[in-house]
């Protein structure tokens, strides 16, 4: 069952380490997206998140400090959900449908780090497959 727990950690980390990709490489279409939905500067912020994502997802898929990795990403998707999906200023109807999606994704993501979280400090040193033990310890 430990490698159930491996698995899991790799394919909910997946998703942040290649959207760290897209905000390390393509950060002109990004920071001008960030910037239209009010975050400024856009290019700091995209990069800075970039390199928050690529931190967590790594941490977590290692197995390295998997509470700060998991804080890290709960970080990012409370953020990203606040700042960039804000579904209820939009007035066009498709718009608000598009972002209130990305924004209940995110927190869901959300949810899943915290839960992430939860086992990390719970389990402790029994964390199978990991590299280290938490980093803090609560």
């Amino acid at each position: 069952m430990d490698v159930l727990f491996l698995i899991g950690r790799i394919l909910f980390s997946l998703i942040f380490l290649f959207s760290s990709f897209a905000h390390l490489s393509d950060k002109g279409a990004m920071a001008g997206y960030a910037e239209s939905r009010g975050v400024r500067p856009g290019r700091p912020a995209v990069l800075g998140s970039g390199l928050v994502i690529l931190v967590g997802s790594v941490l977590v898929i290692f197995g390295i400090w998997t509470d700060l990795g998991a804080i890290l990403i709960a970080l990012f998707l409370l953020s990203a959900a606040f700042l960039m999906h804000r579904f209820w200023p939009e007035k066009e109807p498709m718009a608000r449908q598009m972002e209130m999606t990305q924004f209940m994704k995110d927190i869901g993501l959300c949810g899943g780090a915290l839960i992430l979280l939860y086992v990390a400090w719970e389990l402790e040193g029994d964390l199978p497959f990991t590299i280290t033990d938490p980093l803090f310890g609560v």
